[in-house]
């Protein structure tokens, strides 16, 4: 059985916060640069532009990418011969986001639903456990924003409605959000399951590389042709026109009951601040 300090765990989460929070990913990077290079729109591209310069301070100075530093989400896989020692995972984890967002000085948005009252530390964490085999410990990291979660959805369909009811539903819904998520967004699609795991595994899929291809060729081509019908829709970038309203479209399929096809569309902004590590 592998051990892991506790301390190891919490450094970690607080590392991967701010780096997260002020380090725009690579593969965000190119999908804004190959944009501005396909773009039409003039105004378009200069958003593009200001992106891309506002990553640059970001990186450069150590200050947030974005002032809504969200609410800060993990999916972690857990080795079944691998245990934390020391203290306990959840609250290792909770301790990592204490940590990471007062030193990247970054906000900490968490508060009560009705009162408002924040927490004033940015926890607690919204976190989803898996366990695996072997004896490692991968933790991901996401910072949900506000203005991208409000236009997100889970709804039942009939199996009726099929692929061209799920295609309806997703395009209607990002028309509907507009500029309000800070497009170009990405678009996080889950089928299937249940009510709850269609909302996990559409978030879960935003995990994924923009520049990755899903290694099912049917749900590839799925992936292409909402990702064309939503750039169609020519909201553009912070909603000012053009041909880039999302940056990609990334769907997770699972078995479902035979009386249900539930469908959640998690939206993500620009930014698709995320970021992994492996103890």
């Amino acid at each position: 059985m592998r051990e892991i300090p506790v301390q190891n765990v919490i450094d970690a989460v607080a590392a991967m916060c701010i780096k997260a929070n002020t380090e725009l990913p690579d593969d965000v990077r190119a999908k804004f640069e190959q944009a501005m290079a396909e773009e039409t729109s003039d105004s378009a591209r200069e958003v593009l532009r200001q992106l891309l310069e506002n990553a640059d301070l970001a990186r450069d100075t150590k200050l947030p990418l974005c002032q809504d530093c969200g609410l800060a989400v993990f999916f972690v896989e857990v080795g079944d011969d691998v245990r934390v020692v020391g203290g306990n995972l959840r609250e290792a984890i909770n301790e990592g986001v204490r940590k990471g967002y007062a030193d990247g000085f970054l906000r900490k948005s968490a508060c009560h639903p009705l009162t408002r009252a924040n927490t004033g530390d940015g926890t607690p964490a919204i976190i989803h456990f898996d366990m695996v085999p072997g004896d490692r410990l991968k933790l991901v990291y996401m910072a949900k924003g506000g203005g991208s979660e409000n236009m997100s959805r889970v709804t039942m369909l009939s199996p009726a409605q099929g692929w061209e009811g799920i295609k309806k539903f997703v395009v209607e819904r990002v028309a509907e959000a507009g500029p309000n998520p800070c497009p170009p967004t990405v678009i996080g699609i889950g089928v299937g399951g249940t009510f709850d795991h269609a909302a996990k595994i559409a978030k879960q899929s935003l995990m994924r590389r923009l520049d990755d291809t899903h290694p099912d060729p049917d749900i590839a081509a799925r992936e292409k042709e909402l990702e064309d019908a939503l750039n169609a829709l020519g909201i553009g970038p912070m909603g000012l026109g053009g041909n880039t309203t999302v940056l990609g479209v990334k769907i997770t399929m699972e078995p479902c009951h035979l009386a249900s096809l539930p469908l959640a569309v998690n939206v993500q902004c620009h930014s698709q601040r995320h970021e992994e590590v492996e103890l």
